[in-house]
């Protein structure tokens, strides 16, 4: 219970191919699940490629389809902070993915004549905005914003809170978070990181930090849980788009935590493609962002993080 006297409501469910769960406390004792979840229903119909009828679904199959503020808004920010991880983060790459077998069900990973021929259709130079329209350069451009939609959607659902008067929320879709004031104890609300080894598939059953954090938006990208073995090799999710192959180096998590959750979730994507070294350079240039990163090294779990957040550590376990 509040400290004024009113409840925190606490409300779950489906949506974007994954679950919500949201925290917030209201002086008026309003149930407000059935609005955001016609919010959600409303995003899911513009930016979803899980909905075949979505503008995203309808623009990848060359359909002429008129662009709403939600699409506008994301593709925006995904091409400017592609310009900013030098491409790192690219929303037209779906093509990679579906080629490596993380799009679609058949796992036959392609060779490299086969991925040079998909590189000729990405890159956010490839695509534009024109006359509230999708401008594809080829037909074969093909896009995908599952590594920056979630965030969004959580800074969605926290802008109509904001706007009912809450003052305390916490708003989580598929692991992406927006937060704001205190939790049911009145003090930050505190997140946990999983740890990231391969035998823990439940997110928040087994973690290696908890952080006490508030009035930010907070994603998570890791390589631990999306993979496949082929040939004695591991295949992971996070397909560098420069090189059409899956990134290979020590960091298995990044945390970046942000002024908002849509640009936490992209930045947690690029830094995942280049690497703890790459990302760290990059966040020194980045005003207003702080990470957590979790790296192997010779398998032991060794983390790193951003000057701003070793006082918001409140237990790291070994």
């Amino acid at each position: 219970m509040a400290d004024n006297g009113s409840f925190y409501y606490n409300i779950q469910g489906q949506a974007e191919g994954t679950s919500y769960n949201i925290i917030y406390q209201d002086n008026q004792d309003r149930d407000f699940q059935p609005e955001i979840e016609a919010l959600l229903a409303d995003f899911e119909k513009s930016l979803s490629v899980y909905d075949s009828n979505s503008i995203i679904s309808r623009i990848n199959r060359n359909e002429d389809v008129q662009i709403d503020d939600y699409f506008t808004t994301v593709f925006t920010r995904a091409k400017e902070i592609s310009a900013r991880t030098n491409n790192s983060f690219d929303i037209s790459a779906e093509p990679l993915f579906r080629a490596w077998g993380f799009s679609s069900q058949e796992k036959y990973p392609p060779n490299n004549t086969q991925i040079e021929e998909l590189k000729k259709y990405i890159g956010m130079d490839k695509v534009r905005i024109e006359n509230n329209r999708i401008v594809k350069e080829h037909p074969n451009v093909v896009l995908n914003v599952n590594a920056i939609a979630k965030g969004y959607s959580a800074d969605i659902i926290a802008s109509f809170l904001n706007e009912h008067g809450c003052q305390h929320y916490l708003v989580e879709i598929g692991g992406e978070i927006h937060l704001k004031g205190e939790n049911t104890q009145g003090e930050a609300w505190r997140i946990g990181i999983d740890r990231p080894a391969e035998s823990n598939p439940i997110p928040g059953q087994d973690l290696q930090v908890i952080l006490q954090i508030t009035n930010k938006g907070i994603a998570t990208s890791g390589n631990y849980r999306q993979f496949y073995i082929e040939n004695g090799q591991k295949i992971t999710h996070t397909i560098n788009p420069a090189t059409g192959y899956p990134a290979k180096h020590n960091l298995l998590s990044t945390t970046v935590i942000a002024e908002d959750a849509l640009t936490a979730d992209a930045f947690a994507t690029a830094f995942m493609v280049v690497g703890l070294e790459k990302a760290h350079e990059w966040i020194n240039q980045l005003p207003g962002l702080d990470a957590v990163f979790i790296c192997d090294e010779d398998g032991e779990y060794k983390m790193y993080c951003t000057p701003a957040l070793e006082d918001k550590i409140v237990q790291e376990y070994s």
